[in-house]
């Protein structure tokens, strides 16, 4: 199946906002300081507010307590919660047996 070209696609720059709500993160040991970069991701997608974040990370990005803990941390520093959903989950293909 060809590659479709991806659209509205948005260069986006690595704060201190960023930093500190990916460090609170940790902080609060949604995950551990050894997935500090996959926390800088989580802030950086609720801070642009990206519609949805799509991952095939289980252990730290796509995981329902993980994801709970990410939102809780997001909604209490005045944030708005972060889907974040499985490629499959969003994409429509014929066969993904």
């Amino acid at each position: 199946m060809p590659m479709k070209t991806l659209k509205n696609i948005e260069r986006v720059i690595v704060t201190d906002e960023i930093l500190t709500l990916a460090s609170k993160y940790v902080i609060e040991k949604v995950v551990g300081h050894t997935s500090f970069d996959d926390c800088i991701h989580i802030a950086t997608a609720t801070i642009y507010k990206v519609d949805i974040l799509i991952s095939w990370k289980f252990k730290h990005i796509v995981n329902v307590y993980r994801i709970r803990g990410y939102n809780s941390i997001n909604i209490r520093s005045n944030y708005q919660s972060l889907e974040i959903r499985l490629p499959k989950e969003i994409l429509e293909y014929k066969d993904w047996n």
